[in-house]
């Protein structure tokens, strides 16, 4: 069997308004509250499971999606004013990348994480 990521935390401010965020701008799936966390589905194998907490140090969080993903994801950035960039310390110019071939772009979620979305892979030599 292939090992696959199943799950993991994001600390957060405000776990069922980051849930209901990250559900309204990729359209992931937000279950439930279960204990904890506010668990939302990325896809058939991974969840986000978001859990408050007063301090925590900001992450990065990486998703390659499809050209049309990307296009949804995309207008809805855009549709909600989220400031976007090209690069990790670029994140309000307003401009993607088009790394490898791909169109790449970076913005903060509420708790200041950086996420990312890519089209293609990154190249490693």
């Amino acid at each position: 069997m292939e090992i696959s990521l199943n799950h993991t935390i994001v600390y957060c401010h405000d776990m069922i308004a980051s849930a209901r965020f990250y559900e309204k701008i990729f359209g992931f799936e937000f279950l439930k509250v279960w204990e904890n966390f506010a668990v939302v589905k990325v896809n058939k194998t991974l969840s986000l499971d978001f859990r408050d907490k007063g301090t925590f140090t900001a992450q990065h969080y990486a998703f390659k999606v499809s050209e049309q993903q990307f296009d949804k994801i995309l207008a809805r950035i855009q549709q909600n004013n989220i400031a976007f960039g090209p690069g990790p310390e670029n994140t309000s110019a307003n401009e993607i990348n088009h790394h490898y071939e791909g169109r790449g772009v970076y913005f903060k979620d509420p708790n200041q994480h950086l996420l990312e979305i890519i089209t293609t892979d990154y190249i490693l030599d």
